[in-house]
């Protein structure tokens, strides 16, 4: 199983960026992909969440409004969106697949010890 996170950079505030997650085959179908991000100095948080169905979803109330993700299991592909960025999104952003497969297409949580495949994280940087 293999995750590659991308689309980070150097934005201004107020910027958008869309980071992406590409899975290895099999790797996404039934489980929910989780967003998580780490700054300098700071616990690793969780971001986003979204089940395997993509009916349900979890967004860390600092940016609720800002970020949407999505994905499209045809790509084998999660998305972040994120606009209205601030100078405190700035960190490493990582992804990773949720450890229990879920029939039901409903679980979406951000706890960190719950999640065992991660990418490598992108690093997303706003500033002016």
């Amino acid at each position: 199983v293999q995750l590659q996170a991308s689309g980070g950079g150097l934005v201004q505030p107020g910027g958008s960026l869309r980071l992406s997650c590409a899975a290895s085959r099999f790797t996404l179908p039934y489980r929910a992909i989780g967003w998580f991000r780490q700054a300098p100095g700071k616990e690793r948080e969780g971001v986003s969440c979204i089940s395997s169905s993509g009916d349900s979803l979890y967004y860390i109330e600092s940016v609720k409004g800002r970020f949407t993700i999505s994905r499209d299991d045809a790509r084998n592909t999660v998305y972040l969106q994120m606009s209205s960025l601030k100078p405190e999104d700035t960190a490493v952003y990582y992804c990773a697949t949720d450890r229990q497969i879920d029939l039901n297409g409903s679980r979406c949580h951000d706890d960190p010890y719950e999640y065992d495949y991660w990418g490598q994280g992108t690093l997303v940087t706003v500033s002016s």
